[in-house]
């Protein structure tokens, strides 16, 4: 994403030409994005009845509850105090086996329906991600050559960045969904009483800071490659779901939602919003927003509905704008733009009925039922 052009002591013809160019980027990338999304349907969610990824999740419910006393800036729908329903879902990605070097999510409604929302935030584990715009995304996504656990090695060799997204990200001996750190790398607007604009992220904690697991440390990048399950694994490909369910209806599931804001100003770097540069915490401390507790896991049905989009937020919290294919809010716009892509998961349901549950004594290392 370049910084913006000084327009000043251009002519009129190469006005017309600047104008003539940003027009053509931003009619790319609706383009793109329209094209993303009719390939999500024609390919994956109506013939398949699939996500595009996070096909391996579990949904639960229970209430969100803002801090009552926020130290970041006032905003009316974080209001000190307020209580919403909420529904979440972990997932792994993109393989069914919970034994597999996979990237772990949460996903937050604050709401418990399937589908409506005032507010949806999706989350992965890791600070970084694998790619910064939909440029790199559609890369990304072209670059999949799965065979039995090994997706990416191409990418990675040509994109060292993706590989150091994948093994910031990457999770393999997780013991349980619920003391994985999740961020949600590509910031948000953020325009509160004071009338400021700024920009958020959102991460999502265990409320106790129980130690995290799952991590795996200077990986190669071969190992980074192959998430296959490893040898001697004793764990069933279920079991980070059953160990969810086990622990709610134990205790619960209680975690700590927090929110970092940064002042826009008018000439700020691109770079704020790349994906893969964090945010200095000294500037921008992370702050408590709101505190989740989850007393219930829904049942196969409901954590297949259960769907997500950022184009559930109030207007003063919404997606950024992007410029290009090259900008990194071009990431959010992608999101934005594949709201047709779950409306026909869900359409494909109706028309041919339910996947079947993941089986615990299917194949190992696949990406699909029945591979």
């Amino acid at each position: 994403m370049a910084p913006p052009m000084k327009t000043e002591s251009l002519s009129f013809a190469d006005l017309v030409g600047l104008w003539l160019g940003r027009a053509f980027d931003k009619a790319q990338l609706w383009l793109y994005a329209k094209l993303f999304a009719l390939m999500l349907v024609l390919f994956i969610c109506l013939p398949k009845r699939q996500r595009m990824s996070h096909n391996n999740g579990i949904a639960g419910s229970g209430a969100i509850r803002i801090v009552d006393d926020p130290q970041f800036p006032a905003h009316p729908f974080f209001a000190a105090g307020k209580v919403y329903p909420c529904r979440i879902r972990h997932a792994s990605a993109t393989f069914l086996d919970d034994a597999m070097n996979c990237i772990r999510s949460l996903s937050i409604k604050f709401s418990d329906d399937h589908l409506r929302s005032p507010f949806d935030i999706e989350m992965n584990s890791g600070v970084q991600s694998l790619f910064w715009s939909a440029v790199s995304f559609l890369k990304f996504a072209k670059s999949r050559q799965e065979k039995w656990g090994v997706e990416y090695p191409d990418y990675y060799y040509r994109y060292p960045d993706g590989l150091k997204g994948s093994e910031d990200a990457g999770r393999r001996h997780v013991t349980s969904f619920h003391n994985v750190r999740y961020y949600c790398k590509t910031p948000f607007l953020f325009i509160g009483d004071d009338g400021i604009k700024r920009y958020a992220k959102y991460r999502v904690l265990p409320f106790d800071d129980e130690p995290e697991t799952g991590l795996e440390r200077d990986p190669s990048a071969w190992d980074q490659c192959n998430q296959r399950v490893l040898p001697h694994e004793t764990r069933g490909r279920n079991f980070l779901k059953y160990e969810y369910q086990d622990r709610v209806a134990r205790e619960g599931a209680k975690y700590r939602m927090q929110i970092q804001t940064r002042q826009a100003q008018d000439d700020d770097d691109p770079e704020v919003f790349n994906n893969m540069i964090v945010w200095d915490e000294r500037l921008c401390p992370w702050r408590d927003l709101a505190v989740i507790d989850i007393d219930r896991t829904l049942d196969w049905k409901e954590s297949l509905r259960t769907t997500f989009s950022v184009n559930n937020m109030p207007k003063t919290l919404g997606v950024l704008p992007a410029s290009s294919i090259y900008d990194y809010n071009s990431l959010n716009y992608l999101r934005a733009h594949s709201e047709i892509a779950r409306k026909a998961r869900l359409l494909s349901y109706r028309l041919f009925g339910l996947p079947p549950p993941i089986p615990d004594n299917d194949n190992r290392n696949v990406s699909e039922w029945g591979e």
